[in-house]
Parts: structure tokens; C-alpha cells; sequence
């Protein structure tokens, strides 16, 4: 029972790994210098 608990888990880790849906996370450089770049207005 705890073998299926544990492939269940390993599945669901997996399947969450592999969702991009808006598009693959940007490096923290590239939010950087993309920050750098647009003017605040605050």
C-alpha cells in the first residue's frame, strides 16, 4: 500500500514538473535586466 502511495506521488511530481503553461520560467537575469529596462511609474 505505501509502494502505490509512493508511485502515485512520484507521478503526480512528474506531471507537475513537466507543465509550462506560460511558457518556461524566465532566468532571474533575464527578469532583471527586463526590469532594468521598462520606466517605473510609481
Amino acid at each position: 500500500m505505501a509502494d502505490q502511495k509512493k508511485r502515485k506521488e512520484a507521478a503526480w511530481k512528474s506531471r507537475k514538473q513537466e507543465q509550462h503553461p506560460h511558457g518556461k520560467i524566465k532566468s532571474l537575469k533575464k527578469l532583471s535586466s527586463e526590469y532594468e529596462e521598462k520606466p517605473t511609474t510609481n
